[in-house]
């Protein structure tokens, strides 16, 4: 079955740097388009970043110079560098992985979280 693990968040004071990762098992992870998204307390979950199968990378605006999404395909591990950090990118941070079990129709599965704190 699809398992995401998210790790390596923590408290960190701003301008500082954290480095997330999400190890996944269960599915091909080379034919899927995987993200991170956030949600802090009170606020809808939003985009922060993704990447393609093909290794396309897109970015929220807010977050645009200072994280960089990555993928390490023989590890099935996504990674979001986060540098710069500003006290508003406090939330829980989640990986999205999303599927295509029948070509151009996706599903996604999302990791428990890991909590990213910026003072």
């Amino acid at each position: 079955h699809v398992q995401l693990v998210e790790s390596g968040g923590g408290s960190v004071q701003a301008g500082g740097s954290l480095r997330l990762s999400c190890a996944t098992s269960g599915f091909r992870f080379d034919e899927s388009d995987m993200g991170w998204y956030r949600q802090a307390p009170g606020k809808e979950r939003e985009f922060v970043s993704s990447i393609s199968s093909e290794g396309t990378t897109t970015y929220a605006n807010s977050v645009k110079g200072r994280f960089t999404i990555s993928q390490d395909n023989a590890k099935k591990t996504v990674y979001l560098e986060m540098d710069r950090l500003k006290p508003e990118d406090t939330a829980m941070y989640y990986c999205q992985a999303v599927l295509y079990p029948t070509p151009g129709v996706g599903y996604g599965y999302w990791g428990q979280g890991t909590q990213v704190t910026v003072s």
